[in-house]
């Protein structure tokens, strides 16, 4: 509780310039919470004590808890907090060559029933590219997609500019 109450007093005092938000759970005091963390279970908590106290509100509309009040709506979003809470199953479904979470992924990134198969293949041949590390984030998986993506002819209207 003593934790909670020194994130909630360090995000009240945020100045608007410091960016704290993390690509795939935003910005509040789960995020600040969990900060230098990696993983799914610290991601999940951050953004679960982000949702569940409305702090991300408040963080944008008064421009503290790490939070911005301005900037653009990302499209991709739901994308990357798929990903973030499915990075686990993603990598392995990925290793595979196919799966249900992959699939889902593949839906959510607009790419069509023809063109997953070539699209779970792209994944699959180039997993060390997307998987360099054990540490890799959510955001970084999706990056190196879209840029692999984006060199395959078939592909590469899926991929964002």
């Amino acid at each position: 509780m003593r934790k909670l109450l020194v994130v909630v007093a360090i995000g009240v005092v945020s100045a608007a310039g410091v960016a704290l938000a993390d690509e795939d759970i935003g910005c509040g005091w789960g995020t600040i919470m969990w900060k230098g963390q990696s993983g799914v279970a610290p991601k999940v908590l951050g953004a679960t004590t982000n949702g569940i106290f409305g702090n991300q509100t408040f963080g944008i509309s008064s421009a503290t808890a790490g939070c911005r009040g301005h900037g653009v709506i990302k499209g991709d979003a739901r994308t990357s907090m798929f990903a973030g809470a499915n990075i686990d199953r993603l990598s392995r479904d990925m290793a595979a060559g196919g799966g249900e979470t992959l699939d889902s992924l593949a839906q959510l990134m607009g790419i069509s029933e023809t063109d997953r198969p070539a699209f779970f293949h792209l994944t699959q041949r180039n997993f060390g590219a997307i998987f360099p590390t054990e540490g890799v984030t959510a955001g970084e998986m999706l990056t190196t997609i879209h840029q692999l993506m984006a060199t395959d002819p078939g592909l590469a209207k899926y991929a964002l500019s």
